[in-house]
């Protein structure tokens, strides 16, 4: 049978529609991640954003426009989150939700709806096959940090880790195969609270492993000494930092029940470049939450030229029935829409000015694919690299000429 494993959101999501993918190919059948003509669809959903949970919805409908004979499984944070929603849609056979993914590949005669309490252990899966030169390693799920905003810890259920032994085998299992390892989780920072271990130890654990190793979003609070010096101890670490931000302003950090002001934020990001004088520090900004003024707006603005971040991806408060934040009264959608370009404007001249400061530079990169002409692929500082001279798949140092594209040309 022909069946498509769809994947909607994030890196997570991304592992576990993976390792769906692999149960299914080792039952015989064909699989692809693509939106094709399939006998059966798997859509593992997004609910982070009203957007994302509305995308989650019309995939629905863009698989039955493919094939309206198909039967359609819904699995994932959308459907966890309301599995009504999918239920009435002509032509989903089974819905399910965070729960018993590894369980789908055996189920897939199953009709109804079976959304299972969430899980309070992690829940092993199947190593998904290497198939692209990065590979994604989930060691952590769930999250107890409940900020105003977001609903993900009432979809995921609390912080649960993965065991620290099971991580490094699959580890040195994929670093046979794969140019580059990220670690990921749902809060990556709280990998260990509750198994006794911690994210700086699973860093020493990794020191073995012979391929770039790349960390997933990052609180503030888990980035000290210690763990900095457990990155410098890998034998390829890639120096980039996604710090988890979302405002500038610490009135509005505290309404979104962040647990840190700017000062402190301002003061790991001179931590790590003291280690790293040449890290690539990324990060994310929400604009329009509704207790944000213009004021605390223009905070958030001076605070990104401050730290001086190389990516900064910029997108609107978006309110989630059941949180904190959606009893607050709304900005109007112009107001966010208008915040969001201005940082927007921000942002790009950021990200402009950090591959400036890259260029003349030699950059250890991991070529992925060939995009008009030219091989493309990442530094260990996240920056696009486009050469013509060059194979995907291929590890090498190139020297950043200049700013192209989306990127620097090596």
């Amino acid at each position: 049978m022909k069946i498509v494993v769809f994947n909607l959101g994030c890196k997570v999501n991304k592992y576990e529609s993976d390792s769906i993918a692999r149960s299914l190919r080792e039952k015989g059948h064909e699989v692809t991640e693509e939106l094709e003509k399939a006998d059966m669809y798997i859509l593992n959903t997004c609910a982070v954003t009203n957007e994302a949970e509305r995308k989650s919805r019309q995939c629905v409908t863009r698989c039955l426009k493919l094939n309206p004979e198909a039967k359609v499984i819904v699995t994932g944070c959308a459907s966890q989150a309301d599995a009504a929603q999918f239920e009435s849609k002509k032509g989903v056979a089974f819905v399910s939700g965070v729960a018993g993914k590894s369980r789908i590949a055996e189920e897939l005669e199953k009709v109804g709806v079976e959304v299972d309490p969430l899980p309070t252990v992690y829940e092993e899966m199947k190593t998904p096959s290497v198939e692209r030169t990065r590979a994604y390693v989930k060691v952590q799920d769930g999250c107890d940090n409940f900020c105003s905003y977001c609903l993900i810890p009432y979809l995921r259920g609390r912080s649960r880790s993965r065991e620290l032994a099971a991580i490094v085998k699959e580890c040195e299992e994929l670093a046979k195969d794969t140019g580059e390892i990220v670690l990921t989780g749902i809060d990556l920072s709280s990998y260990g609270k509750n198994n006794g271990s911690s994210l700086t130890e699973l860093i020493n654990s990794l020191s073995g492993i012979d391929c770039r190793v790349r960390p997933g979003s990052l609180e503030q609070g888990v980035v000290d000494e210690e763990f900095l010096r457990a990155t410098e101890g890998l034998k390829k670490f890639c120096p980039q930092f996604h710090l988890s931000l979302q405002s500038g302003s610490d009135a509005v950090l505290k309404k979104m029940n962040r647990h840190y002001t700017t000062e402190e934020y301002y003061e790991t990001v001179g931590l790590i470049r003291k280690h790293y004088p040449c890290a690539n520090i990324t990060t994310d900004l929400i604009c329009g939450f509704p207790t944000e003024t213009e004021e605390n707006f223009n905070e958030s603005v001076e605070f990104l030229k401050k730290v001086g971040f190389g990516q900064v991806h910029v997108f609107g408060y978006s309110a989630r029935k059941g949180t904190v934040a959606a009893k607050y009264r709304l900005l109007s959608p112009e107001v966010v829409e208008d915040r969001c370009a201005r940082a927007g404007e921000t942002a790009a001249k950021l990200h402009k000015s950090y591959l400036e400061g890259v260029t003349g530079r030699t950059l250890e990169v991991l070529f992925e694919e060939e995009q008009d002409g030219y091989i493309a692929g990442y530094s260990r500082e996240y920056v696009r690299v486009y050469s013509k001279d060059a194979r995907p798949g291929e590890i090498r140092n190139v020297t950043a000429k200049e700013v192209f594209r989306d990127g620097v040309i090596g």
